[in-house]
């Protein structure tokens, strides 16, 4: 429960029909074993203490207080148990029968939540036998204990505030507006459901996408217990297809007719954030009753995975399917600036690494879209003292194999004319050293795109950004940049993409180099050997540690200890924890620090959910404290 984390578990314990002492066994058992898997929210099936297809027995009194009596030893099984369980049973009230989900949690039954929609078409006719719940809550007794009964109840835990249950049964989903909308909108974070949902061809992948697109459209984690083994198959089968999902994606399921076991972690506390970034989500609690519980929190252990590289999709499909996409937004946006300038030509400074490259692809592909010749796109290396044999030939090679114009300014002469301007020397090898060649490149890029009628395509990209990992006024500034959105390590798959789909062996080649060269930005004199001396990841930090940090601290809005805490889940077999932390300071420290690069960015194209644009995403003051991060921080050591 640290950190948000609330382990549940979708479970279809097998079961005998109207046997409800046998099924209460079954389901006793179900909450001994979640208890030893550490899971604190359990949902069972609908209707799981008789059998959802007892049909007629129903309207025995017989069966329905026998599953009185059933859920009376699972009160008293729960006492000591630090979870809370949702069981079905029919429940008998004022004449008339409901389908009910019971909430239990140490030995008290919390409240009973009615089906609010009973289906009544092909195989099913429930309405034969129970009737529609009320919303308005209120007072009923059951099993010796007097709770609350409706549809509109809100069950939440004192202890992790963030995790507010509420509950809907099997058919609610499928309506036209579920309960759940409502329940979500009154503050519920979690959904479960108690289903009885037999097995069709085609039906377990609707299911699945009626459970994760729930999950998206309210903002929250939501678990699906489906009957199982054990139910009549008189007419029908149940293949405890369960599901748990949280935001739009699937965490875990079981198989049609497979174990009927799913347990993973939601994020609970990740569902406040996200609806607090939300406008759309407007909260409306009206008319619902809250029902307070309590659990003992305790140390959860992370079951579920987290990718190390959120922005670059896991399969080859969909990063194809990725790459392609942003590429085509990149080449859209660009062509949209060049049309409106009337520019005469694009200008990129080429220099061999891996961000000008993507920029030149994408301006290509612009030219493509206007059905303007590669010519119009003007590519100028400028080399330097750090400029290598292997990036000046890279960057020529490739405007070749692109069929763009090359050209090439040495800039020695002009920067040692600057140091002697300024009185530096060029044997220090400072931060002016450095800047100043990155200055005078924006300026003959500027000015070569001015006498040419053309605009500077920026190269930057978004983890550049994000780090300030670029000279103020030098590459930091451009007319429009292309890579503004994307973070270094999709930049590599993007490349990657091209190198693997494109027709020409000699471009795929140069491509595969450009991968496979140091990240620099050679503002240092080169090796005796004459390779890169001066690489970026060795001074700012890997940087697929700082864009997940990066996609942790936008995305989701979550505070250094909890970014501290998946990340160690996420790279355990591969950084030290001290590592970890080490970077993750680093990351806060220059992020703060760097904001006022950002706060004047040019424009440039939204290509993911993360940007740091001043006028769209990410607004900050330039002069921000990191005084409560540093010091979270400081709790880690």
């Amino acid at each position: 429960m640290q950190y948000g984390f609330l382990r549940c578990a979708a479970v279809s314990p097998a079961l005998r029909v109207a046997d409800c002492e046998y099924n209460a066994r079954a389901v006793i058992a179900a909450m001994q074993q979640a208890e030893a898997d550490g899971v604190r929210l359990l949902c069972l099936p609908e209707l799981c203490l008789t059998g959802y297809t007892c049909s007629d027995l129903f309207l025995q009194q017989t069966l329905y207080e026998g599953a009185e009596t059933a859920l009376k030893q699972i009160l008293e099984a729960s006492c000591g148990l630090n979870l809370v369980v949702l069981v079905g049973l029919p429940v008998q009230l004022g004449g008339k029968l409901y389908n009910c989900a019971a909430v239990v949690c140490g030995g008290r039954l919390l409240g009973l939540v009615p089906k609010t929609h009973l289906p009544n078409y092909a195989e099913f006719y429930e309405k034969r036998h129970f009737v529609p719940g009320p919303r308005a809550a209120r007072t009923v007794c059951l099993a010796g204990q007097e709770v609350p009964f409706g549809t509109d109840l809100l069950f939440t835990c004192r202890q992790m505030p963030d995790f507010v249950l509420g509950i809907e049964v099997c058919e609610d989903l499928w309506a036209p507006v579920p309960p759940s909308c409502r329940h979500a909108l009154a503050g519920a974070t979690v959904i479960a459901n108690l289903s009885a949902s037999d097995e069709t061809v085609g039906k377990a992948a609707y299911r699945q996408e009626l459970v994760c697109g729930q999950s998206a459209r309210l903002l929250c984690g939501y678990l699906y217990a489906d009957a199982g083994h054990g139910e009549s198959t008189t007419d029908m089968t149940f293949a405890a297809h369960n599901l748990i999902a949280e935001n739009g994606t699937l965490l875990a399921q079981t198989e049609p007719f497979g174990t009927g076991k799913a347990m993973t972690e939601i994020d609970v506390g990740r569902m406040r954030q996200e609806r607090l970034r939300n406008t759309t989500f407007e909260p409306e609690d009206a008319g619902y009753t809250t029902v307070p519980f309590d659990l003992t929190v305790t140390e959860t252990p992370l079951s579920r995975t987290f990718s190390p590289t959120p922005f670059v999709p896991d399969t080859t499909d969909a990063r194809s399917e990725r790459c392609e996409l942003i590429l085509r937004i990149q080449a859209e946006g660009l062509a949209k600036r060049m049309e409106h300038t009337h520019a005469a030509c694009g200008v990129i400074g080429i220099s061999g690494g891996l961000d000008s490259c993507l920029a030149l692809l994408a301006a290509v592909r612009a030219c493509k879209v206007l059905g303007r010749s590669p010519q119009d796109i003007v590519a100028i290396t400028m080399p330097c003292f750090g400029t290598t044999k292997r990036t000046r030939s890279n960057a020529e090679i490739l405007c070749d194999a692109l069929g763009v114009q090359f050209r090439e300014i040495n800039i020695t002469n002009t920067v040692q004319s600057h140091f002697a301007d300024i009185g530096q020397d060029d044997k220090t090898y400072d931060v002016t050293y450095e800047n100043c060649q990155a200055r005078v490149r924006t300026l003959e890029l500027m000015d070569y795109a001015n006498k040419n009628g053309g605009f500077v395509i920026g190269t930057g990209d978004l983890s550049e950004l994000a780090l300030g990992w670029a000279t103020y006024n030098g590459d930091h500034m451009s007319m429009y940049g292309v890579n503004a959105g994307i973070p270094k390590t999709l930049v590599r798959h993007i490349v990657r993409y091209v190198a693997d789909t494109c027709t020409s062996e000699e471009l795929r080649d140069v491509l595969l180099d450009i991968l496979d060269t140091p990240v620099s930005p050679e503002l240092l004199p080169a090796a005796e050997d004459g390779t890169i001396a001066q690489q970026t990841e060795k001074l700012v930090g890997p940087y697929e540690l700082h864009d997940f940090y990066l996609y942790y601290v936008l995305r989701c809005g979550f505070g250094p200890a909890k970014i501290y805490h998946i990340a160690q889940a996420a790279f355990g077999g591969k950084y030290t924890a001290d590592v970890l932390l080490y970077w993750l300071r680093n990351f806060y420290r220059r992020f703060f620090a760097q904001q006022f690069k950002r706060s004047c960015l040019p424009d440039g194209p939204k290509v993911g959910s993360v940007t740091l644009s001043p006028r769209g995403d990410w607004r900050m003051p330039s002069d921000a404290c990191n005084t409560l991060w540093m010091r979270e921080l400081e709790t880690l050591q």
